[in-house]
């Protein structure tokens, strides 16, 4: 399995959901309880959420302190 992704095993624990209830399967379970925790994912062709590691473990993309605009010099002219 990458390390890019979460394993099944991973997503069981972060979502606590192990199995389907009430009509709705484990994976539509897991992907709403992604959705309402605000925890970014992909669902795949077989309708299994994926989620990206780094979504989870804050080693997400460096922020960069911002860069200041380009601003032309003023001429003091006295």
């Amino acid at each position: 399995m990458s390390e890019t992704f979460l394993t099944q095993e991973e997503m069981t624990e972060l979502s606590g959901i192990k199995t389907g209830k009430k009509g709705r399967t484990r994976e539509q379970l897991q992907a709403e309880w992604l959705r309402t925790s605000g925890i970014p994912f992909w669902t795949n062709a077989r309708g299994k959420p994926i989620v990206a590691r780094v979504s989870i473990e804050g080693r997400g993309a460096a922020t960069e302190p911002p860069t200041r605009a380009w601003q032309p010099r003023v001429v003091n002219a006295r």
